[in-house]
């Protein structure tokens, strides 16, 4: 189904262009939102940054990652790829969450953005029947009807993130191609073509596109994360031969050819070819990167690619901003733990042996 061009302007009628990632005042106390798995039961948790949690939502499969509406303070809560289920909740716990399910013929990637204003959702889906990648877009004071799809201009859109023009949408397209009646085997690895793609949020339309080299071509582009200087950085996992060591975090200008950087080469080897969260600090100066099958998060200046240090978290995935330049990350073990980017150094703010957290952790507020 085809974007409803006419619903769609009138939609943004009122679009206020503002910066992607809006922050309340500094003295405000952040919020932090993840999905996790306890004793076979899966919820989204919301808490705070000394890992007390305000309340959950039960689902009835492993979420994934987030779509925020920081100014309305409304979140969507994705399931795992390939899922067909997603809630709309108030980050505040104010409102009844609402079921979302993906259109037929589509599943979710596990990633979405709201447009400035709050009044579109847009999520990563999968055509999975034409083997093409969309955005399905939702007109969220409708109770998050789909009113149409953008093509992602790739195969396999996982992350996508709102550009600080406000109108431009940024998408990760993996490369990789999937269908639900296959269980989740990769059905076209020799032939991956994984891509950085630009579409406008108005109209659809693809105004930039950017692939790796060709020799890269198993270097599945996934997560994605806007700097301070407005420059996307993105984080892959590699599809190749384990021995392989090609770099896994890389940035790209508008305009210009995509960089990658590779970090010092114990550091490389040890992410063991998997990035799997992108983040940065408040100041937007620094990115961390985590690896849960190197047990790592790694740190990276934003203007020169430089690596800065890591930090050891076993099985640690989701990463977020913290109010005192540090990030709060999450493993797949229980740990909740506030990491202190300077000194590259880790204090555990909670323990939970029970709970497996999922990839992401996202902050609100």
């Amino acid at each position: 189904m085809e974007i409803d061009r006419r619903r769609l302007m009138a939609l943004f009628g009122g679009l206020l262009v503002a910066p992607a990632n809006v922050l309340a005042a500094p003295d405000s106390e952040p919020l932090f939102l993840a999905a996790r798995t306890e004793a076979g039961r899966h919820a989204i948790a919301v808490f705070d940054s000394r890992g007390s949690e305000l309340f959950s939502i039960p689902v009835d499969a492993r979420g994934h990652s987030f779509a925020i509406d920081a100014r309305n303070r409304m979140a969507v809560a994705f399931d795992r790829a390939p899922g067909t289920h997603a809630v709309l909740f108030d980050v505040d716990n104010r409102k009844d969450p609402l079921p979302l399910v993906a259109a037929p013929g589509r599943h979710f990637f596990g990633h979405g953005i709201f447009s400035s204003d709050g009044k579109l959702l847009l999520a990563s889906e999968n055509d999975y029947d034409e083997g093409r990648g969309v955005l399905g877009v939702y007109d969220v004071a409708a109770g998050c009807r789909r009113i149409g799809e953008f093509a992602s201009g790739g195969v396999g859109p996982h992350d996508v993130v709102l550009m600080p023009d406000g109108r431009t949408l940024c998408v990760a397209n993996g490369g990789i191609l999937t269908h639900p009646d296959y269980d989740g085997i990769k059905l076209n690895l020799d032939e991956m073509t994984p891509s950085l793609t630009y579409v406008d949020l108005h109209s659809g339309e693809l105004v930039e596109e950017v692939r790796l080299a060709p020799e890269l071509h198993r270097l599945s582009i996934r997560h994605l994360v806007v700097d301070a200087y407005g420059v996307v950085w993105f984080g892959c996992q590699y599809e190749g031969e384990a021995a392989d060591r090609p770099p896994l975090v890389g940035r790209h200008r508008r305009g210009e050819e995509p960089v990658l950087f590779a970090g010092p080469a114990e550091t490389l080897r040890a992410l063991d070819n998997y990035v799997g969260s992108v983040a940065v600090d408040l100041s937007g100066e620094i990115v961390a990167t985590s690896s849960p099958l190197g047990g790592l998060i790694t740190y990276w200046d934003a203007a020169t690619g430089r690596n800065l240090g890591q930090t050891s978290l076993a099985d640690g995935c989701g990463i977020a901003p913290l109010q005192d330049g540090g990030i709060l990350a999450t493993s797949g073990r229980g740990t909740i733990a506030a990491v202190d980017i300077a000194r590259s150094r880790l204090r555990s703010v909670a323990e939970q042996p029970a709970v497996g957290w999922d990839n992401h952790l996202r902050r609100i507020g």
